[in-house]
């Protein structure tokens, strides 16, 4: 059977088309990186100071279109209106960042401190030449900044495949760039099939590949990308499972309410959602119904309105999937507990997006819902017995993105020197004291086991996608 040649965005509140595109040939998307690579060559000698001031004109030409965006992303991925503003600010929180270090990240690394008379040496940052980003629905502004501005900035060309879901996001931020003063080949938006992404993966003259999503299509990726001619880096930023742990000694109120926002933020549908908890055994009865009772407050409905705090998840199908989970969990033989009556959300009718927020107790690793990434609006909350039988949960575990520890170190020695051992031997990519769901882009971006490889964001983000280049000189007198 012949492959589709469009695809068609699905709004997931109201089960509409919204938006289609055409996929292009083989021939056609060869001839869509032949022109990536012959911009780079000519972008690649623009001074890294005039590069850098294009990036800031980036940024003041994407704040025009913001208004916009609140409304577009919510048709298009489902999150509520009144809570996409934080994407943009994201996204131009971290642009701004990685535009600050990009000079002293991409500079030549002088040697002249060790050199020898008679010698120089350094160290210079090369671009990679073409790079393919595949992004992601969940946050497809905050994603593809991470990789698609430092790309440019370094002297490389993008090729940007957004995902079926959120197509016009990479149309906007491609048009920003553009008007900001990036040749149009070196930042090109393109709409593939999984096949043609593969195709493009491959492609000899493609340099990187930097993927995120989910573990199947980044092994998808990787295949492809080694399956090519010649030898290319892949950056994978995949799923994640990502664990809390509340120590006896932690403010509970305030535990509370960020935990159930890490959980619950758009519908769950975050690589670094928390999605299973850890209770000390000494405040878990206090802690438990605290949890249930902000979660019972949340809005579920149509994502456009103001007042909606909670809007759809992505599809019908992925509604299935996390109810199925959560059923899975909930049987007699499993033994979990389900603490949210679903009458609370009548919008959360079985054919639809919607699907209603949900904590279980009694949980424990053999059940799918803890060990599994769901990538929707569900809790597991475990009691534990000591830090010991925390840490090992933790990280018993097939993912290890993020994790956090929720304790008083400021006031406790001893609460403190317990997060250090956390943070020593934690799985994990960030390990983060009192808040969790949260991206600096001053630290590196990067996870381990399933959670993917490579890094985006901090100095290190620039390291993966340039090269170093030694040059040593004999000074002949």
């Amino acid at each position: 059977m012949a492959s589709p040649q469009t695809q068609t965005t699905i709004s997931p509140h109201t089960q509409k088309p919204l938006v289609t595109r055409t996929y292009p040939s083989q021939s056609e998307l060869t001839a869509t990186i032949q022109r990536s690579k012959a911009a780079q060559k000519e972008w690649r000698k623009l001074p890294l100071k005039d590069r850098i001031a294009v990036g800031y004109k980036f940024i003041d030409e994407f704040k025009k279109m913001a208004d916009e965006v609140p409304l577009e992303l919510t048709l298009q991925m489902g999150r509520p209106v009144s809570q996409v503003a934080g994407e943009v600010r994201g996204f131009l929180d971290r642009a701004t960042y990685m535009l600050s270090i990009a000079e002293s990240s991409l500079s030549d690394v002088s040697l002249k401190d060790t050199d020898k008379p008679g010698f120089r040496r350094y160290i210079k940052r090369t671009p990679l030449g073409v790079v393919l980003v595949i992004a992601p629905w969940n946050y497809p502004y905050l994603v593809s900044i991470n990789s698609v501005l430092p790309a440019i900035i370094a002297g490389n060309a993008v090729t940007l495949k957004p995902s079926p879901q959120t197509p016009l996001t990479a149309e906007r931020f491609a048009l920003a760039l553009t008007q900001a003063g990036v040749p149009a080949d070196v930042i090109q938006v393109v709409h593939l099939s999984p096949e043609l992404t593969s195709f493009a993966a491959s492609h000899p003259q493609v340099d990187f590949v930097s993927f995120t999503g989910s573990v199947p299509g980044g092994r998808s990726v990787e295949q492809a990308a080694v399956a090519g001619e010649g030898f290319k880096g892949v950056g994978l930023e995949l799923g994640g499972k990502d664990p809390a742990y509340v120590r006896p000694d932690a403010d509970l109120d305030y535990t509370v309410a960020e935990l159930v926002d890490g959980a619950f933020f758009n519908s769950g549908q975050s690589c670094c959602a928390v999605e299973r908890i850890y209770v000390h055994e000494s405040v878990y009865d206090a802690f438990v119904p605290k949890y249930v009772e902000l979660v019972k407050k949340y809005r579920l409905g149509d994502p456009t309105l103001p007042d909606t705090n909670l809007g759809p998840v992505v599809s019908i199908a992925s509604a299935q999937r996390i109810q199925k989970q959560v059923q899975d969990a909930c049987t007699l033989k499993a033994g979990a507990k389900a603490l949210i009556p679903e009458d609370l959300f009548p919008a959360a009718q079985s054919g639809t997006a919607f699907v209603a927020p949900q904590v279980l107790v009694d949980v424990n690793h053999t059940m799918e819902v803890m060990m599994e990434e769901t990538f929707g609006p569900v809790v597991g909350i475990q009691k534990v017995s000591s830090d010991e039988e925390a840490l090992k949960l933790m990280n018993d575990s097939p993912y290890g993105l993020t994790a956090s520890v929720w304790t008083n170190a400021k006031e406790n020695p001893e609460s403190e020197r317990a997060f250090e051992k956390f943070v020593d031997e934690l799985e994990t990519g960030t390990v983060f004291l009192n808040r969790c769901d949260y991206l600096d882009p001053a630290l590196a971006w990067t996870g381990v086991k399933n959670s993917g490889r490579g890094i985006s964001l901090s100095k290190f983000g620039y390291d993966q996608l340039t090269r170093a280049k030694s040059v040593h000189m004999k000074i002949q007198t």
